[in-house]
């Protein structure tokens, strides 16, 4: 194991190369972090592909697929909470990912296999929103680690974690469209994240033995009583205030495929090139957050972030060409980078004490903030066209920083002594 400095050292400006050695090094971190490589590529697999398997090769309607998506994100968010607490009452969370593996090895591969209605809504309903739930979980890990080091380099190894898993979300797409390109089927798709899976599995249980909290079981608390702290005024508040945030970078992904098509008269083309290549981008500007939160406080980096967003998001409501759209690439994954590998720090944070808890807050925010994400595109669209519902956007952005930076400066107000 390398030697970390222990928390509440010197921060210090290290390059970049330090804190791969510091992930390679131990393997308390290594090994989540190669697991939620292999992770992103159940995601990358079956995401793109879901709605064509479920609605064009299954025979499910429009209304029974969404009803089928939206309880499936409930079931993901109640595991990633229950297993949350849960983890934080065991010894380490090895069990658990193995377990949670497994889920995704029987439900995608159920899926490969058996081309039915009723294994599809089976295993995208349960098996597959808890083989998701592993993502809190490696996190908690993490966190579990990055506890004891100084807190500015835990933050920039936790950035550096998140890129690597957008980098492998974003080059499994392509691969697997390049694979599939002559398949009459899209369903190998889910034998590829079965596959993944497996590697998922393999990894904790060869080479992450004791890979848990490096210290003693924490106390005993009871589930509901954990489950309160979730509810507690200063931490739902922040929740719902980073769910905007994120439900931006939701917004996006309905708006801008339209805004392309139509209002910038570009082609499906121009969305795949533009999604592929935001997603190759947001990895460098991940591992920038990340070490810009080792000078600065991690809630004036987000805020930061997300204001460079809301101006993204303000200028795609005026583009009338592609050029536009491809001018703003950098603008917007600089601004996405910032809104998806920030929060998870800032959530955790929330709950610094409990690793599996805080690290639940993320799907909770992910939840919320797809739900706002809808209300916004469904407000937007109902009194304007697709480039006003940008504006929309860009404005609510705007309204979530200021409320975020409130919350915060009345947080340390109050910590201040009389």
């Amino acid at each position: 194991m390398c030697p970390i400095p222990a928390k509440g050292g010197a921060s210090g400006t290290a390059p970049m190369s330090s804190i791969f050695s510091l992930i390679l090094g131990d393997k308390r971190i290594r090994i989540p972090t190669v697991t939620l490589v292999a992770l992103a590529f159940t995601y990358a697999s079956t995401v793109p592909y879901q709605s064509i398997i479920g609605i064009n090769e299954l025979g499910l309607s429009n209304g029974a697929y969404s009803a089928l998506v939206f309880f499936s994100a409930i079931v993901n968010v109640t595991t990633s909470l229950m297993l949350g607490i849960w983890s934080d009452r065991l010894k380490e969370r090895r069990p658990l990912v193995l377990a949670l593996s497994v889920a995704g090895m029987l439900g995608f591969g159920s899926i490969a296999i058996i081309h039915s209605p009723a294994i599809f809504i089976v295993s995208t309903l349960l098996l597959v929103p808890m083989s998701n739930s592993t993502y809190s979980l490696l996190f908690a890990s993490l966190r579990a680690r990055t506890n004891q080091i100084e807190r500015g380099q835990a933050a920039a190894v936790t950035a550096t974690v998140r890129a690597l898993f957008s980098g492998s979300w974003a080059m499994a797409p392509g691969l697997i469209g390049l694979y599939l390109a002559n398949s009459a089927s899209m369903t190998p798709a889910y034998g590829i994240a079965a596959f993944a899976s497996l590697i998922c599995f393999c990894l904790y249980f060869f080479f992450a033995p004791g890979n848990g909290t490096a210290g003693p079981a924490p106390d005993h608390v009871g589930f509901l009583a954990s489950l309160k702290r979730i509810f507690m005024p200063a931490v739902l508040g922040r929740v719902v205030v980073l769910s905007l945030l994120f439900g931006l970078q939701r917004l996006n992904g309905m708006l801008s495929p339209l805004i392309i098509t139509h209002a910038a008269g570009g082609t499906v083309v121009d969305v795949g090139f533009m999604a592929g290549l935001t997603a190759f981008l947001e990895m460098p500007f991940m591992m920038l957050w990340g070490f810009a939160q080792r000078r600065f406080r991690t809630v004036h980096v987000l805020a930061f972030g997300a204001l460079i967003y809301c101006t993204y998001l303000m200028l795609l409501g005026f583009a009338s060409a592609r050029w536009h759209i491809y001018a703003l690439l950098l603008l917007n994954a600089c601004g996405a980078a910032a809104i998806l590998s920030v929060p998870i720090t800032y959530l955790q944070d929330l709950i610094a004490d409990r690793p599996g808890l805080g690290t639940s807050l993320i799907s909770l925010n992910s939840f919320i903030g797809t739900g706002i994400a809808a209300g916004l595109f469904a407000f937007g669209t109902g009194i304007t066209s697709y480039s006003g519902t940008a504006f929309v956007g860009a404005g609510a952005g705007l309204a979530a920083i200021g409320a975020l930076l409130y919350l915060e400066s009345e947080r340390r107000q109050a910590r201040q002594p009389a």
